[in-house]
């Protein structure tokens, strides 16, 4: 009884005060859990993302805040004793076998509480840098980067990948920011939208170029692109483009990859948005040290703002600004889903009562849902009925296309609509290439950036019904309504 009670003093001395029992139960119960959910703290996966906040934060907050309240309310309790005239109750001398038994105590809790805080917190960090943290844990705010992350060239790279990447340096910066973004969604401060992060991103050389490196020799792209017209026949209009990828060769640097980003060039642009849109300067230094100045003769800009502006040496994001999270335009979106027959070129007016039903604007994306299976469902049955009767399935299939498009590029809560992240790989959708290569960039001497097709492209067909070299090549061209069963006549 007597070995007991010494055994006990420990436990006496840290729970003789309201404050310290607060934090022995809340280390005990911590602690229960953590044995209970130790298996799935081990995988860090949780299937629901707000169950995952709990168990990964909620369960190391508890256990950390229940160890800081027990030395507190000692330290209180001695306090208030010594304020009041009274002795404390355990005298420190390690003569005392009640002391040597509390420093036994101290040492096998302390390795206990370093074992289990230092596996939360691993698992915690650990947790944070999962897809399904990033992308589902602020629903709202990031279901249009989420969304548009799962159907990308990406989807199984992991986002942190790229966000963060290697080194504790920018770790702890992005996990830093992640405290401030954490509290604007709990205050629902963020900005709808959610602007692109192109100020804090880290240099693509850190992260895209462990996979893609612009030196590897990429040859030509084969590009076919099909558009569809706005008549009832849905004209396919074909153009075929060989593209210029490039890279280092054995003969130096060819190719768009080449001129852009060759180890013996900087190019530098200043810009004088927050979105990069507007390129008003360009500075080239060729491989002999030579300067080129470049500036927009369509707009000049005063050189006391140019001195103001951004400065920045070019990098792989300023063309492939939106390499994961793409966002597409209704009459491109409605071209490819036609090109892969996901939308029959056989319907009528498909092009068009698609793309019109994707410009409508809707409060929320259930009512879009439910409107654009109205307003096509209502278009071929009042307009072409027998096309509805005996076609219903390529309608549905329609509908069910638009809709898909509709749900990965239109996000209403975030004010996410068409065009809100405009791409600049290309010339097609927004300025991207033309932001430079607008043929008004000239320099001093008379020299221009130039704007001609081939610098970038062979094109060997432009807008065909029928390319020849896709017939060369034993390519079947892209479907149209002349090649799908006929519709009924109306």
């Amino acid at each position: 009884m007597h070995k007991l009670r010494e055994w006990l003093v420990p436990l006496a001395y840290f729970s003789n005060n309201l404050i310290s029992r607060i934090g022995i139960f809340a280390v005990t119960a911590a602690g229960i859990l953590w044995i209970l959910l130790l298996p799935q703290l081990i995988r860090g996966t949780m299937a629901n993302p707000y169950a995952g906040i709990v168990l990964f934060f909620g369960l190391p907050a508890v256990f950390l805040t229940g160890l800081v309240l027990i030395p507190i309310g000692v330290h209180t309790e001695r306090k208030r004793m010594r304020d009041s005239g009274q002795h404390p109750q355990m005298v420190f001398d390690f003569r005392h076998p009640s002391v040597r038994k509390l420093a036994m105590f101290l040492g096998i809790a302390t390795a206990a509480n370093i074992l289990i805080a230092s596996q939360l917190s691993y698992t915690a960090v650990t947790y944070m840098d999962t897809d399904k943290f990033c992308g589902e844990t602020c629903h709202t705010v990031m279901t249009p980067e989420f969304t548009a992350y799962l159907e990308s060239p990406h989807a199984r790279v992991q986002c942190v990948d790229c966000h963060i990447g290697p080194g504790a340096g920018w770790f702890v910066r992005y996990k830093l920011d992640g405290v401030g973004q954490l509290f604007a969604v709990i205050a629902h401060t963020y900005p709808k939208p959610i602007p692109s992060p192109v100020e804090n991103l880290r240099p693509a050389r850190e992260t895209c170029e462990r996979c893609h490196w612009p030196q590897r020799f990429s040859g030509d792209k084969f590009v076919v692109h099909t558009e569809y017209a706005d008549d009832e026949q849905n004209t396919p209009a074909t153009t075929v483009l060989l593209m210029k990828i490039g890279g280092q060769t054995w003969r130096g640097t060819v190719g768009i990859h080449g001129a852009h980003l060759d180890a013996n060039t900087k190019i530098e642009y200043v810009t004088t948005d927050s979105t990069r849109q507007t390129i008003p300067q360009v500075i080239y230094t060729d491989p002999a040290g030579k300067t080129t100045v470049y500036n927009d003769t369509s707009a000049p800009v005063p050189a006391a703002k140019l001195d103001a502006a951004e400065h920045r040496i070019m990098d792989c994001m300023d063309c492939h600004n939106r390499p994961t999270h793409i966002f597409q335009l209704p009459e491109h979106a409605v071209d490819q889903e036609m090109a892969d027959g996901h939308i029959s070129p056989s319907l009528p007016f498909a092009k068009k009562e698609s793309v019109a039903a994707l410009k409508r604007e809707y409060p929320d994306r259930d009512t879009a849902a439910r409107d654009i299976a109205g307003a096509l469902t209502g278009f071929y049955r009042d307009k072409y009925q027998q096309v509805y009767q005996t076609n219903k399935g390529a309608v549905e299939a329609a509908i069910s296309a638009v809709q898909a498009i509709y749900a990965r590029n239109v996000f209403p809560e975030m004010k996410v609509t068409w065009g809100t992240y405009p791409s600049n790989l290309g010339h097609m959708d927004s300025p991207g290439c033309f932001r430079c290569h607008d043929g008004n960039h000239t320099s001093a001497d008379g020299k221009t950036i130039p704007n001609d097709c081939s610098t970038c492209h062979d094109m060997p067909a432009n807008q065909e019904k029928n390319p020849k070299i896709l017939n060369d090549l034993g390519l079947k061209p892209p479907a149209s309504s002349a090649e799908s069963d006929p519709p009924p006549a109306k």
